[in-house]
């Protein structure tokens, strides 16, 4: 039999699979949940022709996170089941580029999302800070198109980043100069990784101030009704908000450390550790999306009342 140009594979482990089961659970979750975001607001639209901005950014992220997943998915099961699948020319670019895409989409929308709420919410004297607050609804438009765009771009230079590794890869298909293209292909692969880390940090630098400076406002005005002894109604947003803001700070500060760690183990290949990250990775977008659910009045009352719909049907049966 003819050796293959590839390292072989082994089957999937006991480990594995059960990974894979519980990532399989979480993306399935995850795709329900976003859509019934997607479905809501689309409903909305149809009905009211026309949405506001927070309900702009939502739809946005919905979609995105739907991608994501599914993209998250298909990528795991073809590293664990089929792993020679990736060394077929192209599969890895077009993998490693939608991925990307879907994921910096995912990450800058919901940067959009925090500064808006941030500006929404957040009171300050400064002169650019109310222009910003005034304008923001004409902003956000443009702001969710741009970053679509870096989106795309980064997806295109990760693609072309994986093509050039591809290309070094099979320039060469004797069995003695593997081990130099594996070093070829690793150095690549660390470009890619070292691009979507900084994309990674840019992003989550825009979410890091804006909810520093909606936890600062929300401290300034609780001290003046303390001072002041009055009840202001607008303390119940600023609430509501800084609980969805400070979730997401801490599902974010997690999802960057897993990125750094998914970048030291696939270097080192433990893959454990790699698939444990990974069964986090495929959480976030859903529990993320179920608080903005409970956070935002009418995608709760519209959960309560498809709950409430369910388990009245269940009733009657």
């Amino acid at each position: 039999m003819e050796d293959s140009p590839f390292p072989q594979q082994s089957n999937v482990t006991a480990y594995g699979a059960t990974t894979l089961a519980i990532i399989t659970l979480e993306v399935f979750a995850g795709i329900w949940i976003n859509a019934f975001i997607v479905c809501v607001l689309c409903i909305a639209w149809v009905q009211k022709k026309t949405l506001n901005s927070n309900e702009k950014i939502l739809l946005l992220l919905g979609c995105s996170r739907i991608c994501l997943l599914c993209f998250a998915w298909v990528s795991q099961v073809i590293s664990m089941i089929y792993p020679n699948y990736l060394y077929v020319y192209s599969i890895l670019q077009l993998l490693a580029s939608f991925a990307s895409f879907s994921n910096y989409s995912n990450l800058w929308v919901s940067a959009c999302l925090s500064g808006f709420y941030c500006l929404k919410i957040a009171n300050f004297r400064n002169s650019f800070f109310i222009y910003l607050k005034v304008k923001v609804d004409r902003m956000v438009p443009w702001l969710l198109l741009g970053s679509e765009i870096v989106a795309l771009a980064m997806g295109i230079v990760v693609y072309d980043l994986m093509e050039t590794a591809q290309s070094s890869n099979l320039t060469s298909n004797s069995q003695e100069n593997f081990w130099e293209e594996g070093i070829t292909m690793d150095k690549h692969l660390f470009s890619s990784f070292f691009l979507t880390c900084f994309g990674y940090a840019a992003s989550f630098m825009a979410f890091l101030f804006s909810a520093l400076f909606l936890l600062f406002s929300l401290w300034r005005h609780k001290r003046t009704m303390q001072t002041s002894s009055m009840k202001d109604l607008n303390m119940d947003a600023h609430i509501r908000a800084i609980k969805s803001v400070l979730s997401f700070l801490v599902m974010y500060s997690i999802n960057f450390v897993c990125l750094v760690l998914t970048i030291i183990y696939a270097m080192t290949k433990e893959n454990i550790m790699t698939l444990l990250i990974s069964i986090y990775l495929c959480a976030f977008p859903g529990v993320h999306s179920l608080i903005l659910i409970f956070s935002n009045p009418k995608l709760e009352k519209a959960l309560l009342k498809i709950l409430s719909c369910v388990k009245w049907e269940f009733f009657i049966k």
